[in-house]
């Protein structure tokens, strides 16, 4: 799938979004602001990656939470995952919470989200006076227990 990128003048000098390795996923998006971002514990942050894209119709853009940093420094996406949809133009923004108990920062260039692209469908509502009864019924939130 080709997806057409172009950059701001903020990432001057960064790589462009790259697959870690040959069966990865997602590809790599990295922190482009200016200066070092510090997050206090619990706080959220738009970051910044300096890119926008042109995702192809019948396609979304998930950003996703790298593991390591979760693990790592307890940096999360809060919205996870996000959505960038295929008619969306701006720059693609990262919003980072940091749920450690002490404040983190994140360097320029430092690997924040990965991005993977997913096919999308839209639903056409048909709308009937009741639905099909299956075994599971309205049983939900833990409704199959914990063990």
């Amino acid at each position: 799938m080709e997806v057409e990128i172009t950059t701001l003048p903020h990432f001057e000098g960064m790589a462009l979004p790259a697959y870690a390795t040959e069966h990865s996923a997602g590809v790599d998006l990295r922190f482009a602001g200016q200066e070092p971002l510090i997050l206090a514990p619990m706080e959220r942050h738009a970051a910044k990656t300096g890119i926008c894209l042109a995702i192809p119709l019948g396609y979304e853009g998930q950003v996703r939470p790298r593991s390591g940093m979760a693990l790592k420094l307890g940096i999360g996406v809060v919205n996870s995952p996000g959505t960038i949809d295929a008619d969306y133009r701006g720059e693609i923004r990262v919003p980072l919470i940091n749920f450690s108990d002490k404040p983190v920062t994140i360097e320029r260039g430092m690997r924040i989200a990965q991005l993977v692209f997913a096919p999308v469908c839209q639903a056409v509502w048909r709308v009937v006076s009741q639905l099909e009864e299956t075994h599971r019924g309205e049983g939900g939130f833990g409704h199959t227990g914990i063990k």
